[in-house]
C-alpha cells in the first residue's frame, strides 16, 4: 500500500488519480492540498459538503483502491 507519505512526496503524481475520484477539486485546490492528508480531507468536505468521517471514509478507500490497481499492475512472480 502506498504509504501517505509517498503520495506527499510524489503528490504531481497522484493529482490525476485525485482529480479522477473528486472531478470537483479544482487545479487551485490540489495546488493547496500539496500532498497532505488533512487538507486534501478538508477540500473533500468543503467541495462536497460532507462531515470529516465521510471525507476520511473516502481518502482510505482511494488509497486502498491504489493498492488494489497497484498489485494488479505488478507481474506476478512466476513458479518454475
Amino acid at each position: 500500500m502506498p504509504s501517505w507519505d509517498r503520495i506527499e512526496g510524489n503528490w504531481k503524481q497522484f493529482t490525476g488519480k485525485v482529480q479522477e475520484r473528486w472531478g470537483e477539486l479544482t487545479n487551485d485546490d490540489l495546488d493547496i492540498i500539496a500532498g497532505r492528508r488533512e487538507q486534501l480531507v478538508g477540500k473533500i468536505q468543503e467541495r462536497y459538503g460532507i462531515v470529516t468521517d465521510q471525507a476520511e471514509r473516502q481518502v482510505a478507500a482511494w488509497m486502498n483502491d491504489l493498492v488494489d490497481a497497484d498489485s494488479r499492475a505488478r507481474p506476478k512472480p512466476s513458479k518454475h
